[in-house]
């Protein structure tokens, strides 16, 4: 029988409030209650965040678990354990003493033991005659009979918010690889839409997704992409309506067109002679006169200056950055993926990056960018096209331009009419025409 249970720490640890609703909670475990002892301790470990504890006070927590003989913790039985730091440590995987002493506070600044401290601060059992224990110092388990339920509801809170959040990244990668695929699509089929616009769209939510983000800030932009994706289904849906609805008509004259393959060369010549004629004749005739080594950077960024405002800060650095700006601007220029992917696979990435670089300069002299492209990836699989001519065709009208601006006073130091040329414009421009 215990003649008196210690309410405060020894030495000079203080005592605090938290510490005294911990032995009151402990006090008003009902009569009779009962637990399975390592049940409540996986209850514990999965409701460790909101809890507060630690992986290493979870440690000791099994450790201090282990000194208690009985499988099942009772309220009317003996609930203090009072192993040595050493039997602690040597149980906990060779904790060391300071590491210990520093989770053990922790598990009793959580509410999972209390300290029942000798007069010393030793830790020890006082046994009667016939071998019982009548004091007991050491750690009390008692608040782990009485907040067993607590525990159980908050493993239970912390599990529903691991599906919730799992559920959420589902939902993020499904729509996003929606979103995508049918942008794509609808470029790749020629749906009507404003594709550039939806793919910004898309850009600007994904810029708000952080590296790691709870499930509020995931929920939120799961909304604004359900928008989106509603916005894109639509436009693809009620084209495949439309579609669907003249195809009966429409199936044999569809048939007697295909069944003449010359009909189809002819309208491919057809469509490339005017795609030819928007300004690319003189690209051609240079081809054979320019000498077949890769282009400087500055040079194609003073060619197609537009090209930076698809970089990422506006700012392109190295090839790395401009070749990260060729999706913006294939989707911006309607391009399909099949077009681009074919123009990659023929010219190889920088120069079909570059060769996309000068029709985005050019977009408004251009129908058909998609078409264009197209074109001229047939040619340079003959060997008949060179990013060169087009780069040149670039430089040339903006030295024409500043040669008419030049003619006007000039509008500040280093400028010449309306155009600041680079250095590496002049010295370019100085040696193809000499």
């Amino acid at each position: 029988m215990q003649t008196h249970i210690t309410t405060t720490p020894f030495g000079r640890r203080p005592m605090t409030l938290g510490q005294m609703a911990s032995q009151v909670a402990a006090k008003s475990v009902r009569e009779g209650a009962t637990v399975e002892k390592w049940k409540v301790f996986h209850t514990i470990r999965d409701a460790k965040e909101p809890l507060g504890a630690t992986d290493r006070a979870l440690a000791i927590l099994n450790a201090l678990l282990s000194f208690h003989p009985e499988n099942e913790l009772s309220a009317e039985g003996e609930l203090i354990v009072w192993p040595s730091n050493e039997q602690l440590a040597a149980r906990a995987n060779g904790m060391s003493p300071a590491t210990l002493r520093r989770h053990l506070s922790c598990l009793v600044d959580c509410g999972l033991i209390i300290r029942r401290d000798s007069p010393n601060g030793k830790r020890f059992a006082r046994r009667g005659r016939g071998g019982q224990v009548e004091q007991a110092y050491g750690f009390d388990l008692s608040p782990i009979v009485a907040r067993a339920e607590e525990f159980a509801e908050l493993a239970e809170a912390v599990l529903a918010e691991k599906r919730a959040y799992k559920a959420v990244k589902e939902r993020l990668t499904l729509l996003r690889r929606d979103i995508v695929k049918m942008i794509d699509a609808g470029l790749e089929e020629g749906v009507p839409g404003n594709w550039g616009l939806m793919t910004r769209t898309y850009q600007d939510i994904m810029a708000k997704l952080p590296r790691t983000a709870p499930r509020q800030v995931l929920e939120t932009i799961c909304e604004d992409l359900e928008l989106l994706w509603a916005e894109v289904h639509e436009a693809l849906e009620s084209f495949a309506k439309s579609k669907n609805m003249g195809a009966n008509e429409s199936h044999s004259e569809r048939h007697k067109q295909n069944s003449n393959p010359d009909s189809i060369s002819e309208s491919k010549q057809g469509s490339r002679k005017r795609e030819e004629a928007s300004g690319t004749a003189e690209e051609n005739s240079n081809l054979r006169s320019l000498p077949k080594r890769e282009l400087p950077l500055g040079i194609v960024l003073d060619a197609c200056s537009d090209w930076r405002q698809l970089a990422k800060d506006g700012e392109i650095r190295n090839w790395r950055d401009f070749l990260a700006a060729a999706e913006v601007g294939r989707v911006m220029l309607g391009i399909s993926p099949s077009a681009w992917r074919e123009a990659c696979e023929v010219l190889g990435d920088q120069h079909a990056t570059i060769t996309l670089a000068a029709i985005y300069q050019r977009n408004e002299q251009i129908n058909s960018p998609g078409g264009y492209l197209r074109s001229l990836t047939d040619k340079a699989r003959e060997g008949k096209f060179s990013a060169w001519p087009m780069i040149m065709a670039l430089l040339n009208a903006k030295l024409e331009a500043d040669k008419a601006a030049a003619k006007a006073p000039a509008t500040g130091a280093g400028r010449e009419g309306g155009y600041e040329m680079s250095d590496a414009l002049r010295q370019s421009m100085k040696k193809w025409n000499s």
